[in-house]
C-alpha cells in the first residue's frame, strides 16, 4: 500500500494576493510577478493555514500518493 500526504492545490481563480504566501510556515507557496500561488510539493506539509486564510476560497487540501 502507498503513503500518501496532504497537499495543498491552488485553483486556477486565485488572485494572487500573497495571503497564503504569508500564512505558510514552511514557505511552500509562493507568488510571484502577480501570477497564481505555486505549491512547493516537496515543502508542503498540508497543514491548511494556506486554505484557512485565502480570501478566494480557492485552496484546498488533496491527498497525494507518495512518489506521485
Amino acid at each position: 500500500m502507498a503513503l500518501s500526504k496532504r497537499l495543498a492545490q491552488v485553483g486556477r481563480e486565485c488572485v494572487a494576493c500573497g495571503t497564503c504566501e504569508k500564512a505558510c510556515p514552511r514557505e511552500a507557496i509562493r507568488v510571484a510577478c502577480g501570477v497564481a500561488a505555486r505549491v512547493d510539493g516537496e515543502l508542503c506539509v498540508g497543514c491548511g493555514k494556506c486554505a484557512k486564510v485565502c480570501p478566494a476560497d480557492v485552496i484546498v487540501l488533496i491527498e497525494r500518493r507518495a512518489g506521485a
